[in-house]
């Protein structure tokens, strides 16, 4: 008697959440002209909803995404539309497999190039993107199925567009992400040059001038990739154009990474058993390395050199 008195009250419990729910959804369609009302309903499920599945079962998931996407919507409801189906993804298995289709990996992947998008919601876009993606191996099926490397492109670029904004606390909130940047790095083929670019774009404008993420890179084994790239990449510059210029894009990251650091030459040696200094000699004698990039690559031999004997080749 007890058991089926606890099963009444859950379905009882259940039926007024799914009122509840029912009558937010309501407000979030017939209060357009509303959005301090729509963003206070989109908290409110967010509160109701975090650990419950009920939401998906009305198809208020699929609702709130396209209120997401909706020309007509205020961006800051929105952004709290992205913001409420991140954490719901994050704490339900269920929201995410229904929101991880490549029409929404398309959406948000056009969302993060487009200029007249607020920086605000393509940080929540992120999160989102971030959500659907972690520790879920059905999305690869679908990312490799619409060219993933153009979404990553305009990740790490709505990234960058983070970093300064502030500067300060802008590069050491970026900085969590250099874990899956150093698998990102080691993963990503020559030929993706774009997303490989974007990628040391973002990791030279998190470490500028800021020791603590610098060493965070470095700890992460971020410091360790990239010399790696560049020891793999120069045994080819000769032959290769792309390679070449490519060891280029990693040489300047490598010396944003060991400049204006108080511990600079404990980085700048850590890199000696990479051999830096014999690779970015060897970039230099390559004859496909333009002119206007020499100047370059001799600061960073430069940085490697002037902080400890140990990187002498």
């Amino acid at each position: 008697r007890s058991l089926k008195k606890k099963k009444k009250t859950k379905r009882e419990r259940n039926r007024t959440i799914k009122t509840d729910l029912s009558l937010l959804l309501e407000c979030l369609k017939f209060q357009m002209k509303c959005p301090n009302l729509q963003k206070q309903a989109l908290l409110t499920i967010h509160s109701i909803c975090e650990k419950r599945d009920l939401l998906r079962e009305m198809g208020g998931v699929a609702f709130v995404y396209n209120l997401s996407k909706s020309s007509v919507v205020h961006s800051d409801v929105k952004e709290a539309a992205l913001f409420t189906l991140g954490t719901l993804v994050e704490a339900n298995v269920y929201c995410k497999n229904s929101l991880c289709k490549k029409e929404t990996f398309a959406d948000l992947a056009g969302w993060l190039i487009k200029d007249d998008i607020p920086l605000t919601q393509k940080r929540v876009t992120v999160y989102l993107l971030s959500a659907l993606v972690a520790n879920n191996n059905s999305t690869s099926v679908v990312a490799n199925a619409m060219h993933t490397y153009q979404l990553w492109t305009s990740v790490s670029s709505a990234l960058c567009g983070c970093v300064n904004n502030p500067q300060s606390d802008g590069q050491h909130i970026c900085a969590t992400a250099f874990p899956n940047i150093k698998i990102w790095l080691q993963q990503v083929a020559v030929q993706h040059t774009e997303i490989f670019q974007s990628l040391c774009s973002f990791i030279a404008m998190t470490v500028a001038n800021n020791s603590r993420v610098q060493e965070s890179f470095s700890s992460s084994g971020g410091l360790k990739t990239l010399a790696l790239s560049l020891a793999r990449l120069t045994s080819v510059a000769d032959v290769s154009l792309l390679s070449c210029q490519l060891c280029v894009t990693i040489s300047k990251t490598l010396s944003a990474c060991i400049t204006d650091n108080s511990v600079y030459s404990v980085l700048a040696s850590g890199l000696a058993r990479y051999c830096i200094v014999s690779h970015l000699i060897s970039l230099l004698a390559s004859p496909n390395l333009e002119p206007q990039h020499r100047l370059s690559v001799l600061l960073t031999l430069g940085h490697c050199t002037e902080s400890s004997g140990k990187t002498a080749l």
